[in-house]
């Protein structure tokens, strides 16, 4: 039985697929390229030496979902496909919430019609919005999202709870990641985002490599140590790795379960910088503009639920997170095209 892995070329997905495949699972890889290479799915071949199978398939196309699940015995659905861009979220939120929440209800009721059931949701820890206290825990109530990304999070881990609730035979995890970054240790496989990156790690290493000029750090005025936002920053294959750990709770038929997926520990935009000029050696020139629409002080994770239920931890630190996101980036200074 496969494994189908929507948005599989992207950053999270791509490193999943070569941690399910590395597990022995099947892969088959549902993505429409919008933002992502299929040169990725490449390198998840080279890197395990083993195959997966690819569509190029938008989750809104039901006849290309049709499709899938007719040719393939897919068991289980690992779902990252959406935009994911939280500032552009704000600035187009008709976009955000049609293709991230009408294409997860056609995927949802495509695996329905077909008997299968069982699903891992890529979701956030934006779900918890302003969180009155930190480190948060999965008790800790959602909260009201700052941007229309958030939402989308928020609104689809509803409606996949109230599916099962509404039908045991479901079995959905929601994982709520908290930052993540960093990169395969073989520097063949990484981030790679269209135009200005909006995530910290890639913006900081294309600034390394020279293809941007300064940093742009987005608030120096929150309440924190040094004022800049504090997040709680996971390498990405320990991240991958969770999702190979959710499948074996998915196989004890678990019903619904939700896991945070962090380190526990907050870094601020700062500290990172710090960090990467430290593990790399590398200066980061930035500057200090106004605060991004949607963005929080400070959200990091209590993680030891999924240590517990899961035997999940995070391994690699922020050292390593910063020396394997420029080994990446310093191999592949335009990412996965040439």
């Amino acid at each position: 039985m496969a494994i189908l892995v929507t948005g599989g070329a992207g950053f999270i997905g791509s490193h999943t697929c070569v941690e399910l495949l590395n597990a022995g699972y099947e892969v088959v890889v549902l993505d429409n390229l919008s933002n992502a290479s299929e040169i990725s799915l490449d390198r998840i071949k080279e890197l395990t030496g083993k195959d997966l199978k690819f569509y190029k398939t938008d989750i809104r196309d039901r006849e290309g979902l049709e499709k899938i699940f007719t040719s393939e015995s897919i068991d289980s659905v690992i779902h990252f496909a959406g935009l994911k861009a939280v500032g552009e979220s704000v600035e187009k939120p008709w976009e955000y919430y049609e293709n991230n929440i009408s294409g997860s209800l056609i995927l949802f009721d495509v695996m329905r019609k077909h008997g299968v059931k069982n699903i891992i949701f890529s979701s956030s820890s934006t779900v918890y919005g302003t969180p009155e206290e930190v480190p948060v825990t999965e008790q800790t109530p959602k909260g009201t999202c700052t941007n229309p990304y958030g939402w989308t999070k928020w609104m689809l881990e509803q409606i996949l709870s109230d599916m099962q609730k509404a039908d045991n035979e479901w079995n959905v995890i929601l994982l709520r990641y908290f930052n993540p970054i960093g990169a395969h240790k073989s520097g063949r496989m990484g981030e790679d985002p269209n135009g200005i990156p909006n995530n910290l790690m890639p913006y900081i290493t294309q600034v390394a490599v020279g293809k941007l000029p300064r940093l742009g750090v987005f608030g120096d005025d929150y309440d924190t140590p040094d004022g800049t936002g504090v997040r709680d920053y996971i390498h990405v294959v320990d991240l991958a790795d969770g999702h190979v750990k959710a499948l074996s709770q998915i196989k004890k038929n678990c019903g619904l379960k939700i896991y945070n997926l962090g380190t526990g520990k907050g870094y601020s935009v700062l500290e990172i910088v710090k960090n990467f000029e430290e593990a790399t050696g590398v200066n980061i020139p930035y500057d200090i503009k106004p605060r991004r629409a949607g963005d929080i002080a400070a959200n990091y994770a209590d993680a030891s639920l999924a240590k517990e239920e899961l035997g999940w931890e995070a391994k690699y630190g922020i050292k390593e997170m910063c020396e394997d996101s420029w080994r990446w980036q310093k191999n592949n200074p335009n990412g996965y095209s040439e």
